[in-house]
């Protein structure tokens, strides 16, 4: 594969060549391009990392794609590999719709095959600020709840916190760019977001929070004020969000 990929660990780095050589022989011209985004696509994969993948076609044939099922459940279960399938002319609705999600894609990705799909597409203002202020409210209800349900138990909490680090990182960085702040990367952005809060109160979240992500465990009795903590970053910052115009 390309020098991307070069980024990969070496049993991920397999795992990967060999789905997409799979899909390119599956789906031949039908496959415009491959991108590889996220964490894996800017060498910083952890362990309990997924790794994104974004098919582009020209058409989704059922008959072409059953014969990609059990490639894609392998690779599944050897590297958590999430792919979308998305067709080329869903791709500027898309960018629209999911305006956040693919801010953060035009920030981190690699393509493995075929031409950039993303290259001179982005969302627009208006759809970034409504997207963000949806994901941020929608994260905020889900911490509730979740926290009333797993906030009893150490290690449900932990994975919780963890869960919580890509889309509210993703948000920071979508935040800072809605503000005409420099956005370094999802991790650093949501720090700055913090910093930029009176107090020094949510340093030590934002460490349980790289912990969590690294390890999916936090001492005993951490996470549950993790969580609250990031709750409340959340919060402070969907009124940030909405704010703005």
């Amino acid at each position: 594969m390309s020098e991307e990929s070069a980024l990969l660990p070496d049993s991920v780095q397999r795992v990967l060549s060999g789905f997409v050589a799979e899909a390119r022989q599956v789906f031949g011209s039908e496959l415009v391009s491959v991108v590889l985004y996220g964490s894996a696509a800017e060498g910083k994969l952890r362990k309990t990392s997924d790794v994104n993948l974004i098919l582009v076609l020209e058409e989704f044939s059922p008959d072409r794609a059953d014969r990609l099922r059990d490639p894609l459940r392998t690779a599944y279960a050897a590297i958590r590999l999430e792919a979308m399938f998305l067709l080329s002319s869903e791709v500027p609705a898309a960018v629209e719709a999911f305006a956040v999600k693919f801010a953060d894609i035009l920030h981190r990705r690699r393509v493995l095959h075929g031409p950039d799909p993303f290259a001179e597409i982005r969302p627009s203002r208006a759809a970034e600020l409504a997207r963000l202020r949806q994901v941020l409210l929608n994260l905020i209800l889900r911490l509730r709840q979740r926290y009333l349900l797993r906030s009893l138990r150490d290690e449900q909490a932990a994975a919780l916190v963890a869960d919580t680090a890509g889309p509210l990182r993703a948000c920071a960085e979508a935040l800072l760019e809605l503000k005409g702040q420099p956005a370094p990367s999802p991790k650093l952005s949501l720090e700055q977001v913090a910093a930029q809060l009176p107090g020094d109160r949510y340093r030590e979240t934002l460490e349980r929070l790289s912990l969590a992500r690294e390890t999916r465990a936090l001492p005993a009795g951490a996470a549950p004020r993790a969580l609250l903590d990031l709750l409340e970053l959340a919060t402070e910052m969907h009124r940030q969000a909405t704010a703005l115009h």
